[in-house]
């Protein structure tokens, strides 16, 4: 039996995550040495039972960066648990890794802005869709592409460890 000599797309994707954990290691501005460890204890924000504990979950927050709330779900939402326990997901998140980027390419104030959006007394009342916001001339995602780098940190590292596990 002959092996092939050229590496198939799984170890193309574990060098890409592993330059991309390079990168982020040597231009870090984080004061702890482990980004890896960083990344998981910011993942587990999401999915702490002490801070999600009565939101319904189809309405959760997770590592896409997508809120889906359906606009007739809007008064449960925003007047019940679930404002508050998003709100405690993204402060843990932020309290641990401040430049998250979430998968859909959200930073952690277009989630903020997008709930205040939807859960607002405005005509965007209901509207939970986090791109429009991310693609809003106010957004607040990183435009400079050496920040960028450093920001796919959490989402390679969510994708090796499924890859891995």
């Amino acid at each position: 039996m002959a092996f092939s000599s050229t590496p198939g797309p799984k170890c193309w994707f574990l060098v890409a995550a592993l330059i991309s954990i390079a990168v982020t290691c040597c231009k870090s501005d984080l004061v702890e040495n482990d980004p890896g460890q960083i990344v998981a204890k910011a993942i587990l924000c999401f999915n702490n039972k002490y801070i999600y504990s009565s939101c319904e979950e189809s309405y959760r927050l997770n590592e896409s960066g997508n809120l889906n709330v359906p606009p007739e779900a809007t008064d449960q939402f925003c007047n019940g648990p679930c404002l508050d326990e998003t709100n405690l997901v993204l402060d843990c998140i932020d309290g641990i890794l401040h430049n998250f980027l979430f998968y859909n390419e959200a930073t952690i104030q277009d989630i903020r802005d997008t709930i205040s959006a939807g859960c607002g007394d405005t005509s965007e009342r209901g509207n939970f869709n986090v791109q429009q916001h991310i693609q809003d001339e106010y957004s607040h995602a990183y435009s400079d592409r050496s920040h960028l780098m450093r920001l796919y940190l959490p989402g390679s590292m969510i994708l090796l460890f499924a890859l891995l596990f």
